[in-house]
């Protein structure tokens, strides 16, 4: 079962999004994230069976942002 885990964070910005893809994408793998940065709260999407919200906190962390977990929608 996959798990999509969502976060609000502080990526706001096209350019945020580029400074934190290595991390993401080194965490939870290319095409299985995606920011929302139109919405007031910045939600990342995480699409994953394999990685936990502390990992992507971590990596999101790393690249130099915040981001706060939200419920777990299991697919």
């Amino acid at each position: 079962m996959k798990a999509q885990l969502k976060f609000k964070t502080t990526i706001n910005c096209g350019g945020c999004i580029a400074s934190v893809t290595p991390a993401l994408n080194s965490a939870v793998g290319e095409g299985n994230w995606q920011v929302d940065i139109n919405d007031p709260a910045k939600i990342l999407t995480v699409d994953s069976d394999t990685v936990g919200k502390d990992a992507v906190i971590e990596a999101v962390n790393k690249a130099g942002f915040q981001a706060d977990s939200m419920d777990v929608i299991n697919e």
